[in-house]
């Protein structure tokens, strides 16, 4: 076998480059680095660098609260567009708020709580300028039905209502700590499809729930599994009530009508974004006035006037319950930020401004932290307020704030007006709310792009309307990352070909015309190699091998004596990657095979020399690229061939 010296001469016409070892750099020094990468990828110290003292103390204060940065910019354009956006979400907020408290089975009056308190706090401490904060129904739910598991709100209210704000208090301490530790990539392992299916499960379950208000029944399942809501609803036909039958349905249509208008023509976004109180205007009036709630319409009764009372004494910090109210804080934190980042990000992109993920987290943390203290439930950025708050072309999120004056108002002054409010209207605008965010157009476009991210998808959607809400969430998560894991430890590898007149190589199976070289393989791994994936590349480079062997053999072709690994995409590789290195290329030896290597990355050829494996296989037969590595081995094989002949 030919011998060759990789310095940078010309040999038999071809310029072989030598590749380089990186610049020496302590093991100390690269772990900061790697702990760089994993905790401050966006590099949030940059704005720090050679600054006084009190410029970074200015920075710092920005940055912990950034409404000190806007506020410092805030023009009469944007306090115009904040007003109108804020009165415009304090309308829907309203009845939503106290639609949602009774999605968690906690008194209506604690909706608004949760409406007041939590979006002033995120507007000193929140980065997005479209959020709108408040229940969502989503969470509501979620909470809801886990918090019926510990204690039964009929039976237990107060131990219930106990239990919903040592959850809120405890889900805002795991936020900011996620925050506060740069840990927002974890919430990267709930995939897109994993959401879109976990979502409309939840809007499915939500909007068979609301049956029992449209309905008029009086006795309902406490489960949340779509058999037991069915079969809830069927059971007592008895119960059914035209009254209610009628007032669900017309509102419902007029909610889903106006929605439909709004996001067809966004200037007539009013529309959607006031047809809530319009019903609750109307049906309270109508209500009043007939006496409905004599004849089986039930209504919403007493709600008590003023501010958020201080809760700290209701939170349970000790005792058997902490554990119970942690295993749920970690379900609706983990649901809160999926929510909130989500749609964050989506309007963020739209207007074309960064949105921080950690940054968020501790806004979110301190937020519900601070508003379990002051009767508050769970809050995050819900998707339909914060779709009008962006329609309504909000500029900053002292929209929040308008909204948060407005629930004062309505809290110190309104709350009778509220009193004959029919359940079956709040019923019908958590229907509307919902309803849209059963996706199935997306779904079928998951099913036609991954079939199993579609598997992920369709597992939580019927995890959650079959089993549980919990159950569905843990399959979908559990098919992602087994999914994940399938693809670490069977990575892809593929066979190179030459695209004619060029000199570039390419997966075979994409460019069926590339032209293969006489006794030369040329394999490209796509992935990292680890201890997962060793043996499983060692495998598939042989396997490869053998296949060319036989194809070689039919075809009449002259066997292979140089084996091309092509290490551009690999960017890490451990121990065990290199002992399977060892292995091929001993195996190789042994056939009178050469193993050569193209393009290694820096980290990867760091370890290939600490590690002596470049003793064994020699500097030489370590090439630039693909190209000038087929290019020398051809010489070689020629000079070979010719020497036989001879």
């Amino acid at each position: 076998m030919g011998d060759i010296e990789s310095n940078g001469e010309a040999y038999n016409g071809h310029k072989v480059m030598e590749v380089l070892r990186p610049p020496y750099k302590s093991s100390a020094s690269a772990f900061g680095d790697t702990v760089k990468e994993t905790f401050f990828p966006d590099d949030p110290f940059r704005q720090f660098r050679h600054q006084t003292a009190a410029t970074k103390f200015v920075l710092a204060m920005r940055y912990m609260f950034p409404v000190l940065d806007w506020g410092a910019k805030y023009k009469f354009a944007d306090l115009r567009a904040d007003l109108v956006s804020g009165l415009t979400i304090a309308s829907l907020s309203i009845p939503q708020g106290i639609a949602y408290a009774k999605l968690a089975n906690l008194p209506p009056i604690y909706g608004l709580y949760s409406t007041f308190l939590p979006p002033l706090l995120y507007a000193i401490m929140g980065s997005s300028r479209d959020l709108a904060i408040g229940p969502s129904a989503i969470l509501s739910l979620v909470l809801g039905t886990i918090l019926r598991q510990e204690a039964d709100p009929v039976k237990e209210p107060e131990l219930h209502l106990r239990l919903a704000l040592t959850a809120t208090f405890f889900t805002g301490v795991i936020q900011a700590g996620l925050g506060v530790f740069r840990l927002g990539f974890l919430i990267d392992f709930l995939s897109h499809a994993t959401i879109v299916g976990f979502v409309s499960g939840v809007a499915v379950i939500i909007c068979l729930q609301q049956l029992k208000g449209i309905l008029g029944l009086t006795h309902f399942t406490t489960k949340s599994d779509i058999i037991s809501v069915l079969h809830a609803v069927f059971e007592h036909p008895q119960q059914w009530n035209w009254r209610t039958i009628v007032i669900g349905v017309c509102f419902v249509t007029l909610c889903l009508v106006t929605k439909y208008i709004g996001t067809r023509n966004r200037k007539y976004f009013w529309l959607s974004a006031g047809a809530p109180m319009t019903t609750v205007v109307v049906t309270t009036f109508c209500t009043y006035i007939t006496h409905a709630e004599k004849h089986g319409v039930s209504i919403v009764g007493h709600l008590k006037k003023g501010l958020n009372p201080i809760s700290t004494h209701k939170l349970f910090l000790t005792g058997p319950y902490v554990l119970a109210s942690v295993k749920i804080a970690v379900v609706v934190a983990a649901i809160g930020l999926m929510e909130a980042i989500a749609i964050g990000r989506t309007f963020a992109s739209m207007k074309g401004y960064d949105l921080d993920g950690n940054k968020e987290m501790i806004a979110f943390g301190v937020m519900n932290t601070c508003s379990a203290c002051m009767s508050c439930y769970a809050t995050t950025g819900a998707v339909s307020r914060s779709a009008v708050n962006f329609n309504a072309g909000c500029r900053t999120a002292f929209s929040n704030i308008v909204m948060s004056f407005v629930i004062m108002v309505t809290l110190l002054v309104l709350m009778p007006l509220f009193h004959y409010t029919p359940n079956v209207t709040l019923a019908a605008i958590i229907f509307a709310a919902v309803i849209g965010l059963i996706d199935p157009c997306t779904a079928y476009q998951i099913f036609k792009v991954d079939k199993i991210d579609f598997l992920a998808c369709i597992a939580g959607f019927l995890g959650v309307i079959f089993i549980s809400i919990q159950m569905g969430l843990v399959i979908a998560v559990t098919i992602s990352l087994a999914r994940l894991i399938l693809q670490m430890t069977r990575p892809h590898t593929s066979l190179l070909g030459q695209i004619p007149g060029t000199n570039v190589f390419r997966n075979k199976k994409q460019y069926p015309g590339t032209m293969k070289t006489d006794g030369i393989l040329v394999i490209r791994i796509d992935a990292g190699i680890y201890f997962s994936n060793a043996n499983y590349i060692r495998e598939r480079v042989f396997r490869w091998i053998a296949d060319e062997e036989d194809a070689n053999g039919k075809s009449g072709q002259s066997s292979i004596r140089y084996v091309i690994i092509d290490l551009t995409p690999v960017m890490n590789i451990d121990t065990s990657g290199i002992h399977g290195f060892e292995n091929i290329q001993r195996i190789l030896k042994s056939r009178g095979v050469q193993l050569a290597f193209a393009n290694p990355g820096s980290g990867v050829f760091e370890k290939l020399h600490k590690s002596k494996f470049m003793e064994s296989l020699g500097q030489q037969w370590v090439f630039l690229t693909v190209s000038e590595a087929v290019q020398v081995c051809s010489s070689l094989l020629a000079m070979e061939n010719k020497g036989l002949a001879e």
